[in-house]
């Protein structure tokens, strides 16, 4: 197996796997719970913005350039999760199509990055000493990027099926599904907090 294949597997495994990845679950799923299927574009813009958010700081993060605590990171994690989510609450149906995904898209870049940093222990524990990471890097994040789009693919489908063809409303949709989000994403705030 190329070295390539290896890190690209990594990522994807890594946020496929709901017992570890979960919170990166969590974010992608309240990111895109306003969309549809036939927003696939926009969505595929709103996951890249995430990866390339994180990507910056997985990068600076493994490379020793930054160093924030992983209890602050671990804490701050599930608060990107709940704002996102929290956020698509008070999103009117009329606002979905105009200025509210363009927030989406601040929360899927700037709370990449805190999500980057999540990631970089773990990658920082796969590399060892290693430090010519920028293929490893690359294949890394084409893997988490696979990853997410996955997760997509099979939120905006179930939308589908349930919005229309088995008539939910658009509104009920993204109330359940951020409600739901926003409070495990509180549980989460909780048994991360590392100040008490």
């Amino acid at each position: 197996m190329s070295q390539f294949r290896l890190y690209f597997d990594l990522g994807r495994d890594h946020i496929l796997d709901y017992a570890n990845g979960y919170d990166h679950i969590l974010f992608v799923i309240a990111l895109c719970a306003l969309y549809q299927l036939k927003d696939w574009k926009q969505v595929l813009i709103l996951v890249t913005a995430f990866t390339l958010g994180h990507s910056i700081t997985l990068a600076l993060s493994t490379l020793d350039i930054i160093t924030v605590r992983a209890e602050l990171i671990e804490f701050l994690i599930p608060v990107t999760i709940f704002i996102t989510a929290a956020s698509n609450l008070f999103k009117s149906e009329d606002a979905i199509s105009g200025r509210a995904f363009q927030l989406n898209y601040f929360y899927a870049g700037v709370f990449g990055l805190i999500h980057g940093l999540g990631f970089s222990n773990y990658l920082k524990s796969i590399l060892g000493r290693d430090r010519s990471i920028v293929s490893q890097l690359f294949a890394f994040n084409l893997g988490l990027e696979f990853g997410q789009i996955i997760i997509v693919v099979l939120l905006l489908v179930t939308c589908f099926i349930l919005v229309n063809l088995l008539g939910v409303s658009r509104r009920d949709w993204k109330m359940v599904i951020s409600s739901a989000v926003a409070g495990i994403a509180l549980i989460l705030i909780k048994d991360k907090i590392f100040w008490m």
